[in-house]
């Protein structure tokens, strides 16, 4: 019996679903179906002839299903679960099932275009096929900076199936370079491979059962030296905790199975620009704290901002050069801060720099890539259960949320890509919305250009437009508080140049970071503590109304401290250039 288990597991073995991969097949539901995708706007006036048909665009795809194993296959699931469903060959495949075409109704507008995506995208696709779906959008006539005659597409595909990076290489596949290219190589004809019976999935069920603690064993052996790396950067406080609780937030519970999608887009070179203020910060850096500074203005008209700072879930690619077009995911996440309890534009930037690299440091002492094989360990019964009855029982309502909503940062190609001749104008990622994370953040570049697209629970946010309005308005907030207002044509006044000449980095950048130390009664470890609660800037501390002196107090348990030992009239006078008026000073006096 032994010997037959083994030629049976030896005679077929195709690509299984990680218990990472699976848990996104398991959540999925009527209301929370787990597919990633875009929302792409193409100009066909680059094409041959100056248009483009939906059999063109049918055939362009048809001709390159050979470039990702991805557009054919589907799952095949373990009887009782008893293990993690299989990649096979579906032998009916039919392409027209997959690629599909409508119009946008009247007017044919931005908001049209979104409620269409977000009712696409609110469709769960059907498991028993491929799992991916193209609708192709005509009608796009009243939307500002599209060309007439453009149309969109929208995809989705299952996120069991790829992560974001390999969702690149995808799109990468469906598109060329030129809008004449020459056609791809063709690939061998296809042919399904057999289909697996039942008797194979149990056997391989009970092998792989039965090797999985050697697995995690191996796995402890890799992780065991970064472990230590880790305890010792916490010793020597290279290494923080978060500490705080994470706050609940209206999209933090149980999700409605109508989605809200709306995006806006910046200049990649504006985004730079501001990345430049701090020595050290990220294009990605620049973007989350956008994002705070978007939820701070939402959440704060709402009159339902949090004390403490929102946490953002931002997934991070582990995939090696040599899986560039493998399937799955492979992706560990991080958990940032976004400080969206600062005020301050730049010093929000500052907290978020620091609690990103922070979460980096904390990753690369462990190993980013140990993280995300722990995750592939789950068995798949337990995965599948918990997964399930989190749903079932509305946990999402009862228990605290592990973080308030996801970032994720997807580069893309800086080179036009064409799709049957077509330009590629725009693209807008679109994720998942489930309990407890109602909602979503794409941001992804594309020729000199960065969109931050949302989607989200409607009933959570019913209002997507204000939303991006707040985007906007936090980027130019941070733009103008990095670079100088817009339209500004003066140089400063002499005695602003000479205290910016003074506070200048050794890099050539003004620093934001002020010594809080000057201010009397304030330490280099307290300094510490406020910079870490997102206070750098002595203007921070001389704007404090007396409720948020209050809070600020409380957070770090400074008992009346600020309004004893005047910071504000301190920080006033700093934040001017002039020597502020110690208490020692009034006594003489």
């Amino acid at each position: 019996m032994a010997r037959k288990l083994r030629d049976v597991i030896k005679e077929w073995s195709p690509q299984q679903l990680t218990g990472l991969d699976a848990s996104f097949y398991y959540a999925e539901s009527p209301r929370t179906p787990m597919h990633i995708g875009a929302l792409a706007i193409y100009d066909p006036s680059t094409a041959p002839g100056g248009f483009v048909r939906f059999k063109d665009i049918l055939s362009f795809i048809e001709s390159r299903l050979h470039c990702s194993k991805t557009f054919r296959r589907k799952l095949k699931t373990v009887p009782l679960g008893l293990d993690h469903p299989y990649w096979i060959d579906d032998p009916e495949f039919d392409i027209e099932f997959h690629v599909r075409h409508i119009a946008l109704p009247k007017p044919g507008d931005w908001r049209q275009l979104c409620i269409q995506a977000a009712r696409l995208h609110a469709r769960a696709l059907d498991l028993s096929k491929p799992l991916w779906e193209l609708t192709v959008i005509e009608g796009l006539d009243n939307i500002p900076n599209v060309p007439k005659g453009s149309y969109a597409i929208v995809s989705k595909i299952h996120h069991c199936a790829i992560d974001g990076a390999s969702g690149v290489d995808i799109t990468e596949a469906l598109h060329s370079l030129e809008p004449d290219a020459d056609p791809v190589e063709p690939g061998a004809p296809w042919s399904p491979g057999r289909r697996p019976g039942a008797l194979e999935l149990l056997a391989r069920a009970n092998w792989n059962n039965a090797v999985k603690p050697f697995h995690a064993l191996d796995v402890a052996r890799r992780i065991a030296p970064g472990t230590l790396k880790f305890a010792a950067g916490l010793t020597r406080g290279d290494i923080k905790l978060l500490g705080a609780k994470i706050p609940r937030t209206r999209f933090n519970g149980i999700v409605s199975a109508h989605k809200a999608v709306e995006a806006t887009t910046f200049k990649l070179e504006d985004v730079k620009a501001i990345r430049q203020r701090i020595p050290g910060v990220t294009v990605n850096d620049v973007m989350l704290a956008v994002v705070g500074g978007a939820l701070r203005r939402y959440l704060k008209a709402k009159d339902e901002l949090p004390a403490d700072s929102l946490i953002a879930m931002a997934p991070v690619s582990v995939r090696k050069a040599g899986e560039k077009n493998a399937a799955g995911n492979e992706v560990t996440a991080l958990s940032i801060p976004l400080g969206t309890h600062v005020a301050d534009p730049l010093a929000r930037l500052h907290f978020a720099h620091e609690k990103a690299k922070n979460q980096k440091a904390m990753s690369n002492a462990v190993g980013a890539r140990e993280l995300a094989d722990m995750s592939k360990l789950a068995p798949a019964m337990i995965t599948g259960v918990a997964t399930r009855l989190y749903s079932r029982l509305g946990l999402a309502n009862r228990l605290s949320p592990m973080f308030n909503t996801v970032v994720t940062n997807v580069p893309g190609p800086q080179a036009p890509l064409y799709m049957a001749g077509a330009r590629l104008t725009a693209s807008y990622g679109l994720g998942p919305v489930m309990d407890s994370m109602g909602l979503f953040h794409a941001v992804t570049s594309y020729c000199g250009e960065i969109a931050v697209t949302i989607t989200a629970c409607r009933k959570m946010m019913p209002d997507p437009a204000f939303y991006r309005e707040c985007l906007e308005a936090s980027f130019t907030e941070l733009y103008e508080a990095a670079t100088g207002p817009r339209d500004a044509k003066k140089r400063p006044p002499a005695g602003a140049r000479k205290r910016e000449e003074a506070t200048r980095t050794t890099n050539g950048a003004p620093s934001i970071v002020d010594d809080l130390t000057k201010i009397e009664g304030v330490g280099e470890k307290l300094a510490k503590r406020l910079n870490a609660a997102g206070v750098i800037r002595f203007a921070q501390i001389a704007a404090l109304s007396e409720e948020d002196a209050t809070a600020l107090e409380a957070r770090l348990g400074l008992k009346g401290r600020i309004k004893r030992e005047a910071w504000i009239e301190q920080a006033a006078a700093l934040a001017e250039g002039r020597t502020p008026q110690t208490r020692n000073d009034a006594s003489v006096h």
